[in-house]
Parts: structure tokens; sequence; C-alpha cells
């Protein structure tokens, strides 16, 4: 097996070199993300109409597109040092298996009892809520990993915490479900028949098995009609991606320390956080002209937001209860297959990750079901490691590349997220492995019917 002495297998970062600030890339970002709307008006949302959903600080931090680093408070520094810094893994193994000359490079955050990267903006969320004296805040969950997240961060603080949960995700997972109610959270399948909303979708779509969209509804409609509560969501807001941008700064951190650079940075995308906290440093320094970096975004070919979807204002939400983003976007009523084994179940994409893929910064490709359960398997033979379904597309798309550079000789350095585990997975990790996944891709006539819902917004 090769070896290069100065270079571990795992790379940490000590205590003190954890960082200190978050990164916010809208700060050198030339064309900014499009302003968030009141559907009634079409005006930009101002700090008042989103503070009876958000806490007021996070209100301030998603719209500040401006202030380049912002201090992380000591209370959440003190809190991300029970599970970071995280390690930079060189995935030697992998390497020696594919018979490639590419450096492999993988962020592990799977380190917590979340299982994913989501506990780093959800311990902010939560510290921010009960800085403001709130009494509880709402969300919705995909594959379990946000909601996981959010009710050990309100544990931690002493907040009621009610999590709306994809139904099909709910029935499938029902161990990730007790995880969330053993640290004392409220969990409801989605759509349910608790709110109004859910309600109207279930009428609509009876027997429909959910979609973030219709969870986020249902989220947004309890915590508008509780008093001290406000919603709190796990990606797509600019706020999420300010502070999963640790991510990020810690691989790059990590790589500085050797000396390393990137040639191909790679993330998986359903909603945008891991990317782009992933991406937030490297993309500054290519914004700024500093560094060149190909940067790939992965997407599931049955909810292809980014390679088949349209750059447009939608609603966040199934139900049309949320401000209007300018995203990439499928339409808000389109709902995945069931089919669809991973937590990348959403509609749209972060207005910040859509901008810049919009801007040609970056690429997204797009990769089916099998594929990725494939490179998941052969991934944890090698690396010992069993990576969430979400974390496999990257592997998928990292594998690809490697085996690229066995082709052609090149010998280029890829880092990719594995931003979880996937031991409440197996489920599709069972089907997959009794030949039962199946390969579910849109029509183009499918996608229509969603594209056809998508709000009359004129260009300004």
């Amino acid at each position: 097996m090769k070896t290069e002495k100065n270079i571990p297998y795992k790379i940490y970062l000590d205590e003190q070199e954890m960082p200190k600030k978050w990164y916010n890339v809208r700060a050198d970002m030339k064309n900014k993300p499009a302003p968030l709307l009141n559907p009634g008006t079409l005006q930009p949302m101002t700090a008042e109409e989103l503070g009876a959903v958000f806490c007021d600080e996070l209100v301030q931090q998603e719209l500040d597109n401006d202030t380049a680093y912002i201090d992380i408070p000591q209370e959440i520094l003190d809190f991300y040092k029970m599970y970071r810094p995280s390690p930079l893994v060189r995935a030697y193994c992998l390497e020696e298996k594919l018979q490639t000359p590419a450096k492999i490079y993988y962020k592990f955050e799977g380190n917590n009892t979340s299982g994913s990267h989501k506990l780093n903006s959800a311990i902010a969320q939560a510290y921010y809520a009960k800085k403001q004296g709130l009494k509880g805040v709402t969300t919705e969950t995909g594959a379990g990993q946000w909601g996981t997240a959010l009710s050990m961060a309100c544990a931690y603080l002493g907040l009621d915490c009610n999590v709306y949960m994809v139904k099909v995700s709910y029935e499938q997972k029902p161990f990730r479900r007790e995880v969330m109610r053993t640290y004392g959270a409220t969990v409801t399948p989605s759509p349910s028949t608790t709110t109004e909303i859910g309600k109207k979708i279930l009428a609509e779509h009876p027997g429909t098995t959910g979609s973030l969209g219709c969870a986020i509804s249902e989220a947004v409609e309890t915590a508008v009609g509780k008093e001290g509560y406000r919603y709190v969501l796990g990606s797509v807001l600019n706020q999420v991606l300010l502070h999963q941008s640790i991510i990020g700064m810690e691989t790059k951190a990590a790589l500085d320390k050797y000396g390393i650079e990137p040639d191909i940075i790679i993330g998986c995308a359903g909603g945008g956080s891991n990317l782009g906290g992933l991406i937030s440093p490297f993309m500054g320094e290519k914004l700024r002209g500093e560094k060149d970096y190909q940067i790939i975004a992965v997407e599931p070919a049955s909810c292809p937001s980014l390679t088949r979807g349209k750059f447009a204002y939608d609603f966040c939400d199934t139900g049309m209860v949320t401000p209007l983003a300018k995203m990439y976007t499928l339409g808000s009523g389109f709902i995945p297959s069931p089919n669809h084994a991973g937590g990348l179940r959403y509609h749209g994409m972060s207005p910040v990750v859509s901008q810049l893929y919009h801007d040609g910064l970056m690429e997204a490709r797009s990769v089916e079901q099998t594929a990725v359960f494939d490179a998941a398997e052969q991934f944890a033979r090698i690396e010992g490691i069993l990576p969430a379904p979400e974390s496999s597309h990257a592997i998928r798309v990292a594998i690809d590349e490697a085996l690229k550079c066995k082709e052609t000789g090149e010998e280029k350095t890829i880092v990719f997220g594995l931003t979880g585990t996937g031991y409440f997975d197996m489920v599709a990790y069972e089907k997959f492995n009794n030949g039962e996944m199946s390969d579910y891709i849109p029509t183009d006539a499918d996608l229509e019917i969603g594209f056809k819902g998508l709000p009359d917004v004129p260009e300004k």
C-alpha cells in the first residue's frame, strides 16, 4: 500500500485551531442571491416580516450580504468542542483499491450522535432561540438527520422541539424517529391531520408519502400559531449555509497544514447546506480571483433541481405559506418518488448555491440511486465507514473522477464531503442488497406539472 509519510490517514486540528468565525460567502459574491419576496406583495421581505417566523438574530444573518466573517458565540464554540474539529481523512485504502494516481480526501461529519453535519446549524439556531427567550421551535426533517440534530440541541438548551417528519421516512426509519423522541422531541408524520395545511394536502393527494415541502408548510403553520415559538430550517437558507461554513473552514485549515491544494471539491446537494458549507472558503478564493477549483454538486436523478430545474422564484414549501426564493426548482408541487431512498428529497435549492451555479462557478451532476448505493457499499467495504445515502452521491462522483485519473494518469487531488453515517438507513441498504431497488427518473412531462405551478413573478 502506498503511503506518504508526511500526510496521516486522519488530519485533526487542535481545539485552538478550530475556526472562531463563520464565513459568509455572499460578501464576496458579485451577483448576490436574489432577496426573499413576500408572496402577497412580491416585495423583498423585511426583517420585521421574517421575524414573525424566524428568530431575530437569525433574520439578521439571513439578510446580511456584506459581512464576510461573523463571530461564533462562545457558547456555541463550547458545544462544538464535543465533536469538532472533525477529521479530514486521506482515503489511502480507496486509492489503493481503485489503483488511481488521484489523491482522495473526505471531510467526515458523522462523528456525533445525530450522524451528520446538521448539528453545526442546529445548535446555532437553538442558541439564538434560547437567547431570545422563546419556549421552543418547530421544524421539518426528511431522512431524519436534521430532526435528530435539532432535538439534541434543544435538549441541551432546554427548549421544546416539534418535528414534522416526511411520512415515508417516518415509516422507513423508526429508529431515527425514536432517537428524536429520546432527546425529548415530538415527532409527527407529515402530511398530518394536526394542521390545516396538512389536511389540505391529504385531501388533494390521498395516500401521499410526503415531501420536505409538505413538512415545511406544517412546521411554519405550527410556529406562527403558537406563542413563544419560531420555525427553524436545516438547509436552503443563507443563515444555514453560514453556520455550515465551519466544515469548509476546517477542511481548508487541515489542507493548508500540509500544503495540499485540491483540484476537485465534491458535495451532495439536496437543499444545499453541506455543499455550501464545504465549498464556502474555496469558493471565496475563486470569487476573489485568488485560486480556481472544479466544484461539483451531486444530486439524485429522481429529484434533479439543478440539472433539470428552472431558475425562478418559487415557494420553499408545498403549502405555499413561506416567502418566495429565487432558486433552481422543480416547482413546490413536485413530490419525489417514494422509491427515493435518501434525504435529498427537496424540490428546490439554496439561493446561494443556485446563484453560484447560475453564474457558472460550479457544475452539477445527477446520479441514479442504484449507482449511488453501489458506491456506498464499495466505500463501506474499503474505508470501513457505512455512509449515509446522501453522502454516497458525493462518493459516487469522487470514485468516478478518481477512475478518470486512472485512465489519464493525472494525479488530481479530490476532496469530498462525507456528511454522515447510514446506520439508520438499513431499509434502503436492504432493498439494494435484495435487488429490490430501482431507479426513478422523472420524465419531462412529470417535471412540467411542477413547473406549471411556479408563481408569476415579473423579472426586474
